[in-house]
């Protein structure tokens, strides 16, 4: 198995249920109060250890209590957590998320030190580092260090994925030779200007993916399930079905499942309809990292 380096965000997660969103303006009582640890790279990191990954994880993280509970937690999950940055007086990143009656949530983040994760942290952190290696990463980190990591990669000739979460646009540079970009319907949109909705509408965004550069597609629509291409081959794979409680780490799970099946060299489909059944576990529980299920559980 090639290691997995997962380079991104660390945060930690405070969460309202409550049976419809507020209006603007409206304030709303709700029920339950949960707080969890989350992040897009931590949940996606936490997510490959549990599939069996040999995952590194390099995050930015504060000295206060939200950074310290966090550091435990990786360790706890068997990540090695030694190139991550803890910046002194500074807050870690939190993230207050409104899940309603159906298991939707809205989701506000503050970054924090997140946004102090520079391209020369993460360049002094790989540049010794020469065997075969996978990285995963998304946008919760300064768009910079998401740049400088791509042409890193590329010297390197490492595969890189990027899960361009929150959307928000990538230039040429950055797209050109990417080895897997794994958008969702929004993320899709924006990026290719195409609405996806279906298969159909799937497959032609992620042929304008592939015409900026990218090497393999995989466009995520929630419920109805995955669509994959690449020049080679072209398929759908279908969502399970479950009762949602909670679809806060969906994504997350699928990212940093499909990962560890790229980096044990599992046919694609094969990685696919594993990161899709652990999403699918992942939605019937409240919160993020905690939701992530161990590889025997959809294996």
């Amino acid at each position: 198995m090639k290691r997995l380096y997962v380079i991104g965000s660390s945060n930690t997660d405070m969460v309202v249920k409550t049976q419809r969103f507020p209006e603007p303006g409206e304030t709303l009582l709700g029920g339950d109060f949960f707080m969890f640890p989350g992040g897009k790279g931590a949940n996606q990191a936490v997510a490959a250890a549990r599939a069996g990954g040999d995952v590194h994880f390099i995050c930015a993280v504060g000295d206060d209590v939200f950074g310290t509970n966090a550091m435990h937690g990786y360790i706890r999950e068997g990540m090695d957590v030694s190139q991550t940055l803890i910046i002194p007086k500074k807050a870690s990143g939190v993230a207050l998320i409104t899940v309603n009656g159906d298991g939707e949530n809205e989701i506000v983040v503050a970054s924090g030190t997140n946004a102090l994760l520079g391209a020369d942290h993460v360049e002094q952190a790989l540049r010794d580092h020469q065997e075969p290696a996978m990285v995963l990463t998304q946008l919760e980190t300064p768009m910079d260090t998401v740049a400088h990591l791509a042409g890193l990669c590329r010297s390197k000739a490492w595969p890189l994925i990027i899960n361009p979460a929150p959307a928000q646009l990538l230039n040429r540079e950055i797209l050109e030779h990417l080895f897997l970009i794994t958008p969702n319907e929004t993320e899709a949109q924006l990026l290719t200007g195409i609405t996806v909705n279906d298969e159909k509408s799937a497959a032609e965004a992620a042929r304008v993916f592939m015409e900026k550069g990218v090497h393999h597609v995989i466009i995520t629509m929630g419920s109805k399930g995955s669509f994959f291409k690449s020049a080679e081959d072209s398929f759908f794979v279908p969502a399970q079905k479950v009762q949602a409680v909670d679809t806060t780490a969906a994504g997350d799970v699928f990212n940093g499942v499909l990962a560890v099946c790229l980096a044990e060299g599992l046919p694609w489909k094969d990685g696919m309809v594993r990161a899709t059944k652990a999403a699918a576990l992942s939605v019937t529980k409240m919160g993020a990292q905690d939701t992530a299920p161990y590889k025997q559980e959809f294996t």
